[in-house]
């Protein structure tokens, strides 16, 4: 009676990386799934919570933005084969705002009025975010001390959003308002503001399943997993 169950385990792709990309790598999975035969399992959030578990029987780690696979390389030396890594798709940036935006946001700009209390996530993809934006139009100085609180992770910052209602802004990406339509309202930044990061995976070098591996990669290089990407929010 265990067999079966032992037999499928076995044979699962086993995916992690953090809770940004998390949903449309999860639909692309079972997409996967679906055409190929071959269980996806995908755990996403901050690091600490599945390391340890990816360390016993990662297959493929992705991403939030380019540099976080890259300090993961580094921090996990001989994990990840970087011969192996593939730029998915890149998402841009947008300000998250309360629903029906009470504070008329309109632009980075308006983020430097007095009594506008900003949330930033100072990781997770977004390190550094919001001073790429703000620095086009010279304005680090006056957004900064209206920073009101930074937190090392997207989870962190989702937390205090939905618990303290004082934050009037989220300088982030816009595909979090997906996962997030009924605390949030979008405001989108202008062409000549906006900015975009990646988003990579790669697959371990200690790997069960290394063809699988490879054979999700080049599934979500395809059309349709394109699409399921961009309903989420991504270019």
């Amino acid at each position: 009676m265990t067999v079966g169950p032992a037999m499928a385990q076995s044979d699962t792709l086993h995916v992690y990386g953090p809770g940004g990309p998390l949903s449309p790598m999860k639909e692309c999975a079972q997409l996967f799934t679906i055409q190929t035969g071959i269980p996806v399992k995908v755990v996403g959030g901050p690091e600490n919570k599945w390391l340890q578990l990816a360390e016993q029987n990662a297959d493929l780690i992705f991403g939030g933005a380019e540099y976080m696979l890259t300090q993961f390389e580094q921090q996990h030396p001989g994990m990840i084969d970087p011969k192996a890594r593939v730029s998915l798709y890149q998402r841009r940036a947008a300000i998250l705002v309360r629903p029906g935006n009470p504070k008329q946001i309109k632009s980075i700009a308006d983020l430097t009025e007095p009594g506008i209390h900003i949330l930033d996530v100072n990781g997770a993809g977004q390190l550094g975010l919001w001073e790429d934006i703000a620095g086009k139009k010279n304005l680090i100085s006056k957004l900064q001390p209206n920073i009101r609180q930074s937190f090392a992770n997207t989870a962190l910052g989702i937390e205090a959003w939905k618990k303290d209602p004082s934050f009037d802004a989220w300088i982030t990406y816009a595909s979090w308002h997906q996962n997030l339509k009924e605390e949030t309202a979008m405001v989108e930044l202008s062409s000549e503001m906006q900015t975009y990061r990646g988003t990579p995976i790669a697959p371990t070098l200690n790997g069960k399943h290394k063809g699988q591996a490879l054979s999700f990669i080049k599934f979500l290089q395809s059309e349709p997993a394109h699409q399921v990407f961009k309903k989420w929010g991504w270019q």
